[in-house]
């Protein structure tokens, strides 16, 4: 798959590249990209339901009001990344197969629809914003602060 400027973003063998590229509004709906770099790309509005996001990488992402209803994200760095107003319902957040962390430090999700969302173990921080009446702890998930 390549992007609008012909650069080589998906292979099969190499993974997905999809660092700082414009997604807008994009449908990504079922796939399979676990590992996929969307590291700064702009997926606000994407349709990301049902995808395999498995130990992506989403750092400083926008994904404003995307959906990523049903979505597996473990293990993903979702570091800073918006999600102000992402359908997150169903979505697993919760520790990879290895025990690490969704990282969600820094990360903006006002708004954000988090019904039945699995978010066991995923990190936040003192900068993570979450929804209104929101309790982290109550889902267990972790706080850390990192020096």
């Amino acid at each position: 798959m390549r992007n609008k400027r012909g650069e080589l973003i998906y292979d099969g063998d190499l993974g997905f590249d999809a660092d700082d590229l414009d997604l807008r509004e994009a449908v990504l709906e079922g796939m399979l990209l676990q590992g996929a770099n969307f590291s700064g790309a702009d997926l606000a509005g994407a349709n990301l339901r049902g995808a395999d996001f498995y130990w992506g990488i989403f750092f400083l992402a926008n994904l404003t009001s995307a959906d990523l209803e049903g979505t597996q994200l473990q293990g993903a760095d979702l570091k800073k990344a918006d999600l102000s107003k992402a359908n997150l319902r169903d979505a697993n957040l919760s520790r990879d197969n290895l025990g690490g962390s969704t990282q969600l430090q820094g990360a903006i999700l006002a708004g954000a629809i988090l019904q039945g969302a699995k978010m066991e173990g995923a990190e936040y921080d003192s900068q993570t914003v979450f929804p209104a009446h929101f309790d982290p702890a109550k889902c267990g998930m972790i706080f850390v602060e990192r020096a």
